[in-house]
């Protein structure tokens, strides 16, 4: 066994922000000669399987996502529904247990990776499969969001109980302002689960204690006294398989029409702007954010959703917005591909909302960062990164609600652009010291290895 290839199936909440980092672990798993079973929404395929470096050992096992009361027809991820409906989609990806069930049981892997599916290890146990839940967050937020039961002789606020970290969590700068706490809040109520037909937060609680284990795509060097923290508080065994690093796949190139417009500017010049496939703005901070990247007077390619109430990008832009910013400025209502942007020679910083993923291919990349949050992890690791670690800058929002104007934009982007300003230079300075430790040489392969050596003692 200690030589044996392993056999690992995939299954994650039906997201592209949570394909890719997934993917990302098969290819590095497949480049150690294991073979990997990926579930994924049949139409979603072509929209990752640029991603696949080792296509002979990763396969891709379409799921027919069946049709629930609610969602447009042929809905099958995040990307084709809004926000309000992920409960209705959960529902639909639930269905789909009889299918995952009977899969698994021809094709027997020897562990499966999982995030929102709580019915999972109930089968796993039955056919002989260990469960391991794979985060593509990091344990920060999981500990943070860890509080106890209040205290009867002492009220708790449901909007300011998540403003200060729980007793025992390591040091940090982390303090969240009332938009954020209540944000937090609402990112793991209850209400999420309604119309899925279990609350999201009974799904977790149970994917939690049913686990076999849990794994995080983190270093210790950076993120050990979260994981510490987890590990105690969970009673659970906890895994880090490090970051995770996005590889581009061989020969990829960027779109001719994004590499074309790119080599039209200097190096280091361009904004690259990008809120994730699930974060749809109101139609108010969309054209803040618009506008505050006109406000640099800085070339950018903003790709973003179409905001709350509008079909197209093109119809909710500001008056007279294309004009004003022909021949350096580009706002794009599809994807991109991601990766190969940030590391263009030409892209200088990137805005973004902090998600997991994005926030790893960041660090990995040169572009400085500037985060507007918008939920969940997003709001804690944006934190980090610019209290704790003094490698990016937030946006300026509202206390009460979180409002950000155009002006904030524009000198959040300046702030980390002035290579001449102390903030600017103190930025390039650590987001530079992350980036060197997350490349050094060798490490990413040492976390693999004790991850595949921890796994093959699970199945003895």
């Amino acid at each position: 066994m200690a030589d044996e290839p392993l056999h690992v199936a995939m299954i994650s909440w039906f997201g592209i922000g949570h394909f890719t980092p997934s993917i990302y672990v098969a290819n590095k798993l497949a480049g150690r000669g294991h073979r990997v079973s990926f579930f994924i929404p049949k139409n979603a395929i072509l929209k990752v399987e640029h991603l696949n470096n080792h296509p002979h050992l990763i396969s891709f096992i379409p799921i027919n996502v069946p049709h629930v009361d609610g969602l447009p027809p042929g809905a099958e991820t995040t990307n084709d529904v809004p926000f309000s409906s992920h409960p209705l989609l959960m529902k639909a990806m639930d269905l789909t247990e009889p299918f995952i069930e009977a899969s698994l049981r021809d094709l027997k892997p020897h562990f499966i990776f999982y995030d929102y599916q709580h019915w999972l290890p109930q089968i796993t146990r039955r056919l002989g499969i260990k469960a391991i839940i794979y985060f593509i967050t990091g344990p920060a937020i999981l500990g943070y969001m860890m509080r106890k039961p209040p205290n009867g002789d002492k009220p708790v606020d449901p909007d300011t109980e998540l403003m200060v970290p729980p007793p025992g969590f390591p040091p940090t700068a982390i303090r969240l302002k009332l938009f954020e706490s209540k944000k937090l809040k609402q990112s793991t109520a209850d209400t999420e689960g309604e119309g899925a037909g279990v609350s999201f937060q009974r799904r977790m609680a149970t994917c939690f204690s049913e686990c076999d284990a849990m794994v995080f795509k983190v270093f210790r060097e950076i993120e050990g006294p979260y994981l510490d923290f987890l590990e105690r508080r969970m009673g659970k065994k906890i895994l880090s398989i490090g970051p995770v690093l996005p590889n581009p796949p061989p020969n990829a190139t960027l779109e001719e029409r994004w590499a074309k417009w790119l080599a039209s500017f200097s190096p280091k010049s361009v904004i690259y702007c990008s809120f994730g496939s699930e974060c749809v703005l109101s139609k108010h901070q969309f054209q803040e954010l618009t506008l505050g990247l006109e406000l640099t007077g800085m070339p950018f390619l903003a790709a973003l959703r179409p905001p709350e109430g509008a079909e197209t990008v093109e119809s909710a832009l500001p008056e007279g917005f294309n004009e004003r910013v022909k021949g350096r400025g580009i706002v794009h209502g599809g994807w991109v591909q991601q990766l190969l942007m940030l590391n263009h020679p030409n892209v200088g910083c990137f805005l973004s909302h902090c998600g997991s993923g994005s926030m790893t291919e960041a660090l990995c990349s040169e572009p400085l960062m500037v985060f507007i949050p918008n939920a969940g992890d997003q709001l804690i690791y944006s934190k980090i990164l610019c209290g704790d670690q003094k490698a990016a800058v937030e946006v300026e929002r509202r206390d009460e609600d979180g409002v950000f104007t155009k002006e904030g934009v524009c000198k959040a982007v300046k702030m980390v652009m002035d290579s001449e300003s102390e903030i600017g230079q103190t930025i390039r300075s650590n987001h530079k010291k992350l980036r060197q430790i997350l490349l050094a040489p060798g490490l990413e392969d040492a976390y693999l290895d004790e991850f595949i050596h921890t796994v093959r003692s699970m199945l003895i």
